[in-house]
């Protein structure tokens, strides 16, 4: 009886608008201002003193290995947790103090996830603009529906759905009230490559339109197409946060690794190259820089032989990452 009753109330019987707060963008506010964030579990510092800005329009990608902190961070703005120290504001609304209507203003994608099995995605979409306090809208539901390619799927129970239909389905519910700072927490996790360039897709498209995204994952070459800034956590601290290309750029480690012929060019090459050029395992490494010295490079082994095959190799977000998270390591706790 009792499940009769909610779905009639949010599926068409009942009252067709909830009362809620409004939440009203503050002028000049940002997207969300994290100053001296401690949570504590018992004796586990789960996050050290954190702070961070998160301005608009951006794509933030939260990095760090796993019980780095990321998802309990998430789970302190969005209220699934209560922090025991530090201030949270979102576009200037307390977390804590002003939740209904922070809480308005932001959208949540977890990791787990987590449907009733006998409702359809049309039904979840419906229920759960009632839920975030918001006029329930069957036309918006079904835009998302169409947005998230579950349109074919809208009667169907969510139980029946793939991991990816699922997936997709999260992410739509995070977006039924229209929220202007979104939370991903691993959304793409056990989606498919073509899923998840969709997925991906659409983080862009809402990214234009005006949405802050703040995303965790582990796929970091995502995290390197997409984001327009990085931050790394370890042990709870934030230990960086930086424009993704001036990272990038920092890090950058290019190389040239060549093979020329006959073999005797490899060493009598060296001394024209860049100082820190080494001959490994058979093969010519040199580094460089700006695309000027990729030619002269290029230039400079066809002199001493024929260049019998080379490639060109970049620094990755991924080796960054890992050569960052060895070195905050090696740090006194």
């Amino acid at each position: 009886m009792g499940f009769v009753i909610l779905a009639s109330f949010f599926l068409g019987d009942g009252p067709k608008r909830l009362k809620s707060d409004p939440a009203i963008l503050q002028a000049n506010a940002l997207p969300l201002v994290i100053d001296g964030l401690v949570k504590r579990f018992g004796d586990k510092v789960a996050l050290d003193n954190v702070s961070l800005e998160i301005v608009p329009g951006e794509i933030f990608a939260l990095l760090g290995p796993n019980g780095a902190g990321k998802s309990t961070l998430i789970h302190c703005v969005s209220g699934l947790a209560r922090p025991t120290a530090g201030e949270l504001r979102v576009f200037g609304y307390d977390t804590q103090r002003e939740f209904r209507q922070s809480r308005r203003l932001l959208g949540l994608v977890p990791q787990e996830l987590s449907f009733d099995p006998f409702f359809t995605p049309f039904e979840s979409l419906y229920l759960q603009m009632g839920l975030m306090g918001v006029q329930p809208d069957a036309r918006w539901c079904e835009e998302l529906l169409e947005l998230f390619a579950l349109s074919d799927k809208r009667d169907a129970y969510t139980r029946t759905l793939s991991g990816g239909m699922k997936r997709r389905l999260l992410v739509a519910k995070a977006l039924v009230h229209k929220p202007k700072l979104l939370f991903l927490d691993e959304p793409t996790a056990g989606v498919d490559v073509e899923l998840r360039q969709d997925l991906w897709r659409t983080v862009k498209h809402l990214r234009d339109e005006g949405t802050t995204i703040v995303l965790t994952t582990h796929y970091l070459e995502e995290a390197e197409k997409l984001a327009d800034r990085i931050g790394v956590i370890h042990r709870g601290r934030i230990i960086l946060t930086e424009a993704r290309d001036a990272l990038m750029t920092r890090f950058q480690q290019n190389h040239v690794i060549a093979t020329l012929s006959p073999a005797t060019a490899m060493s009598a090459a060296l001394p024209d190259l860049p100082a820190n050029s080494a001959l490994r395992a058979g093969e010519l490494v040199v580094p460089w820089l700006l695309p000027e010295e990729l030619e002269r490079v290029i230039g400079t082994l066809r002199r001493h032989g024929e260049l019998k095959r080379f490639r060109v190799t970049h620094t990755d977000l991924e080796e960054i990452f890992i050569e960052l998270i060895r070195a905050a390591e090696e740090e006194p706790s």
